[in-house]
């Protein structure tokens, strides 16, 4: 039998109802990857036990041909999704006791369509981050090499399908926390229009900014999950009421007449000769599969990375105020209300979410509020203008992900001003709440992989995935890592 780990979900798929394999075979061979792979630190919480059982039944709904549209696939979840039973870590101390007694409606979704569970992945604390490396569990490796980082916030849940210890995964993107990881690590992954899923039972980052979304080892599997984990949720007030399209059959590969914006401001200032000569690769990939490419301009994308930063940091020291040690989560003793509170935080907290918190709280104050965020509201608004602007002469944009190849763990570290401008290119969307998706085109000099970004307007994945299909295909992009 050839290694099952390296099917994508339509080949399982198509191996189980042709009766090739069965989903206990296939959900033993991704527990056996992850043991075999359990140095790279993709996994906090692992649920093997719970999973063959659910490959159990998997197999007996198959038999008895009531087989649902993911029946018996082995995912993992970024541990921001709060799972029923299962610790609930966000990556941090903070939650290191946290066992939720419900389910987030993502996870619930594609549990109800057949997936199977195979634990919770790591991620930078409380999503705060861009290179893995801030979890309470410690840092996650790349599997392209362990002195590098895979990427973040999202670490573990790129690495995990780059390292074939999980057919697909959920991440979130607040900004590129699934793109950026997904392009470090040579897989597929689509950030949602803001409201295409719910984020009820997600751990909350910055509410207006945060979306759940897939990582795939193609796009065709990405588009597989976004069907089956995308919809309406009572329980989200900002989950958008519109229907959720079939995203796989728009996979035809046609791209003929498809006008394909080229933004003149991603043209950054030392942007490294690999990243300018892979983007220019991906225009041509895409005029040879039948696309125009047209100039444009988003002319206030300079001021996107601060106003985000801005914005995302006040809604953290919101959402982040509830953990306080008095209701639940980690709790250190004091002599008084005021001192337990200051101890908890402390020693719950991270140094990135700390610094967040104080940034956002000080961009809240008295004084400071109107200088800073109201400010930033407003660059966002023109943000969105932007994109609303161009898309009125093209149909979605192809854009860089990341200024650089993935880097080695430690880089940077010293200057949180230098990590976060690993976002320069993917924070814009996020900011106007718009779909994006990180493919994989090719390979850095020094042999790492390299990822460009499909850009498309509010609730249009189905031009999204269609571009970044067509680019996907002419690319031929087969390279794995040496695991």
């Amino acid at each position: 039998m050839t290694d099952l780990t390296k099917l994508t979900i339509s080949q399982a798929t198509t191996g189980l109802k042709n009766k090739d394999f069965s989903a206990v075979e296939l959900t033993t061979s991704y527990i056996n990857q992850m043991e075999k792979t359990d140095n790279l630190n993709a996994y906090i919480t692992k649920t093997t036990d719970n999973a063959l059982s659910q490959a159990k039944i998997a197999d007996d709904n198959i038999a008895s041909g009531n087989m649902r549209p993911m029946e018996g696939m082995p995912i993992a979840h970024k541990d921001l999704l709060c799972t029923k039973g299962v610790k609930t870590t966000a990556g941090s101390k903070m939650l290191d006791n946290f066992t939720p007694d419900y389910e987030s409606t993502v996870s619930q979704k594609l549990a109800e369509n057949g997936c199977i569970s195979l634990g919770k992945l790591n991620l930078d604390q409380f999503a705060m981050g861009s290179n893995g490396q801030s979890s309470f569990y410690g840092g996650t490796k790349n599997p392209w090499g362990n002195d590098l980082v895979p990427g973040g916030s999202s670490s573990g849940s790129a690495c995990a399908v780059s390292a074939r210890s999980a057919i697909a995964s959920t991440g979130t993107d607040t900004g590129g926390s699934i793109r950026q990881p997904s392009a470090f690590c040579g897989v597929a992954g689509i950030r949602p229009t803001y409201g295409r899923c719910s984020r009820w039972g997600v751990v909350a980052y910055a509410s207006s900014l945060d979306q759940v979304g897939p990582i795939g080892k193609d796009v065709r599997d990405c588009a597989i999950m976004l069907s089956n984990m995308s919809g309406h949720d009572e329980k989200d007030s900002t989950s958008a009421n519109i229907p959720v399209p079939d995203f796989e059959a728009v996979l035809t590969g046609d791209v003929k007449g498809l006008k394909i914006g080229i933004p003149k401001e991603y043209y950054i200032d030392d942007m490294p000769q690999e990243i300018a000569k892979i983007w220019d690769n991906g225009k041509k990939m895409l005029v040879e599969a039948g696309a125009e490419i047209v100039d444009v301009s988003l002319p206030h994308t300079k001021y996107a990375l601060p106003a985000y930063y801005i914005i995302a940091c006040a809604e953290a020291s919101s959402n982040l105020s509830r953990y306080d040690g008095v209701r639940y989560g980690h709790r250190v003793s004091g002599k008084e209300l005021d001192e337990m509170y200051e101890l908890t935080r402390s020693e719950g907290f991270g140094e990135e979410v700390k610094r967040r918190i104080l940034m956002g709280t000080y961009v809240l104050s008295a004084g400071f509020y109107d200088a800073y965020y109201i400010k930033a509201q407003k660059v966002r608004r023109l943000v969105a203008n932007d994109f609303k602007k161009a898309f009125e002469s093209v149909d979605a944009l192809l854009t860089p992900i990341t200024p650089s190849p993935a880097f080695k763990i430690g880089e940077n570290q010293e200057d949180p001003v230098k990590m976060y401008l690993n976002d320069v290119f993917s924070v814009t969307l996020n900011m106007a709440g718009l779909p994006g998706m990180s493919v994989p085109v090719g390979l850095s000099d020094s042999g790492l992989p390299l990822g460009l970004q499909i850009i498309g307007k509010a609730f249009d994945e189905e031009t999204v995935l269609k571009a970044s299909y067509a680019l996907e295909k002419q690319a031929k992009f087969d390279a794995t890592p040496n695991i």
